[in-house]
């Protein structure tokens, strides 16, 4: 992988994220890899100002959590509005003389219907297209150690004292 360089961000040669003409050190199927290599870097007093670890190969994953049904999305509605008001009801609460009850009881209210109204628009807005909740993420699938290219011999000698710390290029 190669990130663009002369971009006009810091002068000729640097990258968006600050390291001049940087190079692969060492590319890795998991993070925690990748930063066990940087750390053993680290440890052996190496400049690690001048590394990076980039993700690549970026997959967006997607849990189902859960079947949605038109109860479940007006309960969350209702909760998520009501959190709401009262937020906002604590605010007014600040800056008036009146009842503090008073104020958060309306707001609490209003802000439950409002909710209330506000999810069911948006799930009949689906049409039955999306009848689950789901929580998503883009993870990458592989981590690649770049170094600036000043040190990245002295890297690459430090790097191929950890056991496993370089992992053999040609391998699938």
């Amino acid at each position: 992988m190669s990130i663009p360089t002369g971009n006009g961000l810091g002068g000729p040669g640097r990258s968006p994220l600050g390291l001049d003409f940087p190079q692969s050190l060492a590319v890795y199927e998991d993070y925690a890899a990748a930063q066990k290599a940087v750390d053993f870097l680290s440890d052996r007093k190496f400049p690690v100002e001048h590394c990076m670890i980039v993700g690549t190969d970026l997959k967006r994953v997607e849990r189902i959590t859960g079947r949605l049904s038109t109860g479940k999305v007006a309960l969350s509605g209702v909760l998520s509005g009501a959190w709401l008001g009262l937020f906002v009801g604590l605010l007014f609460g600040l800056f008036t003389e009146e009842g503090l009850t008073r104020i958060l009881l309306s707001t609490v209210i209003f802000g439950a219907l409002f909710g209330l109204i506000w999810a069911l628009a948006g799930y009949a807005a689906t049409r039955g297209r999306r009848d689950f909740s789901s929580v998503a993420q883009i993870v990458a699938t592989r981590y690649e150690v770049l170094v600036e290219h000043k040190v990245a011999a002295q890297a690459r000698e430090l790097l191929g004292e950890l056991p496993g710390g370089r992992p053999d290029p040609f391998a699938s």
